[in-house]
């Protein structure tokens, strides 16, 4: 690492993106395997929206692709429709 002031603040700079990036992962890592094991449709279609907009979020942050935020979002609303016709 160079010893120049930009970089080294350029350094600090990248560590508290990645832990925050990391932190929103991880946040939505957790809520979309907690709408996976929901058993009721009625719990999974309530969870639903607020799983969709994290994981749309994240896609607009940059932490993950689009497309892979697209494959996400298309899995759990079959899952969650499939719950929900299951009655």
């Amino acid at each position: 690492m160079a010893n120049h002031k930009a970089t080294k603040k350029d350094v600090r700079q990248a560590t508290k993106r990645r832990e925050r990036n990391k932190y929103y992962g991880k946040t939505t890592r957790n809520a979309i395997r907690d709408l996976k094991a929901l058993k009721t449709g009625k719990e999974a279609t309530e969870q639903m929206p607020d799983v969709a907009s994290m994981i749309d979020k994240l896609a607009k942050r940059g932490i993950i692709h689009k497309n892979k935020a697209a494959n996400l979002k298309s899995k759990l609303t079959k899952k969650v429709n499939a719950l929900a016709a299951a009655k």
